[in-house]
């Protein structure tokens, strides 16, 4: 017996040295040297994916805090979640859960160690605060405008078929490029894009497949791109022009940290722009407002009006768009529009402009699209999403 227990374990062990000469042999002569990385910060930590307290694994740049805090009026923690609504975030690993309401915080709450003054990562709800910066940009001149070809920033896309393809393309999620959106497939570019080190190499190779404009595709591809367009623009880095504009002028009370590629490298423009949940209702007041903080127009209302208009395209469902404007999140459905931005472990910042209300969540987990729905406002939403905004109205009432 003994015998045959060693003789397997054996030929387990042979089996996965075998396993592990394959995979080294597969990186070195793929050249995805990025996959040692995403291999040691994922299941060699117990996970199998990105967390939201990855930052320490990235070097990173910090976009400090505003000299003048804004401070949300506070009344007291009163209001408690029902039992079932608590449940409902933490089986999703919720780590935090505010509601405000006009300039009150009116609910706030946190799970599993996160505080006050914890920063986590905000994933792809990253990619409306780009927007914004673009929009900034046109407002000073340095993009003449949402249709000015990409090509005049970045050469690479005078390539043909890549050279159709403009601003308002990228913001749309229309470029028609061949970037594969995957969360799951350590072989895509999103993984490559997030534990590799040549972000402005990987979105220069993609290759045009389809006319631009025509389909809405998300690809985090599209995001990089117009966070290189900033830098071209503006001559100034990303986190850079991202303080100066809008991180030091709405009163964040916390440093942000914003993941580079590699040490003095490219910022994440996609994702991985760390921050409180605090600072990150912040930027929701700041969309709320139309772009206005304290009678300053610091994003311009043209841009704020176009920003969640759905651009007129068709989706993968065979449907009109109307989840998504330039780089944001819409729901349209009830008469009661709400805008938001949205990361893939949960994190959400939830603005419904007629209630004056902002909601945000943040955690490790969230529920699937809804993708069959009579209601075709709803496709294409993740269903927690209902479920946060049901629970912030009631906080309200």
């Amino acid at each position: 017996m003994i015998k045959m227990i060693k003789k397997i374990l054996k030929r387990i062990l042979q089996i996965l040295v075998l396993l592990l000469i394959v995979v080294n042999l597969f990186v070195i002569l793929s050249g995805r040297f990025y996959l040692y990385k995403g291999i040691y910060n994922t299941y060699l930590h117990g996970r199998s994916g990105p967390s939201i307290y990855d930052r320490d694994a990235f070097s990173f740049k910090t976009l400090k805090k505003s000299d003048d805090v804004y401070k949300w009026i506070e009344k007291g923690n009163q209001l408690s979640l029902s039992v079932d609504d608590e449940k409902f975030i933490t089986n999703l690993k919720g780590s935090s859960f505010l509601v405000f309401k006009n300039d009150s915080l009116v609910f706030e709450k946190y799970w599993n160690g996160h505080q006050k003054n914890s920063v986590s990562n905000s994933f792809s709800a990253a990619k409306t605060f780009v927007s914004l910066l673009i929009g900034i940009a046109v407002g000073e001149g340095k993009i003449k405008s949402l249709d000015e070809k990409v090509s005049v920033f970045i050469p690479e896309f005078k390539e043909k078929g890549k050279n159709k393809i403009t601003i308002r393309h990228l913001l749309m999620m229309s470029s028609g490029l061949d970037w594969e959106e995957s969360g799951k497939n350590p072989l895509s570019e999103n993984a490559e894009s997030y534990y590799g080190t040549d972000l402005y190499g990987l979105v220069t190779r993609q290759k045009s497949i389809e006319a631009p404009g025509k389909r809405f595709n998300y690809q985090s591809g599209n995001s990089q791109i117009l966070g290189f367009i900033i830098e071209k623009a503006t001559g100034k880095g990303l986190s850079e022009y991202a303080y100066e504009k809008i991180w030091s002028q709405i009163g964040t009370e916390h440093d942000a940290y914003w993941t580079l590629d590699k040490e003095n490298g490219d910022e994440k423009a996609f994702c991985c722009l760390y921050g409180t949940s605090r600072d990150f209702a912040r930027l929701g007041k700041l969309i709320l407002q139309n772009g206005k903080w304290n009678e300053k127009q610091i994003v311009p209302l043209e841009f704020m009006k176009e920003l969640i208009v759905n651009p007129a395209m068709k989706t993968d469902e065979g449907i009109k768009n109307y989840r998504y404007g330039l780089h944001i999140w819409t729901y349209l459905g009830e008469n009661n529009p709400v805008y938001y931005c949205r990361g893939i472990l949960g994190q959400y910042i939830i603005t419904i402009p007629n209630e004056n209300l902002i909601i945000v969540r943040t955690g490790e987990e969230r529920m699937k699209n809804v993708v069959e729905n009579k209601n075709p406002f709803k496709i294409g939403h993740p269903g927690d999403l209902f479920r946060y905004i049901s629970i912030g109205k009631k906080m309200v009432k």
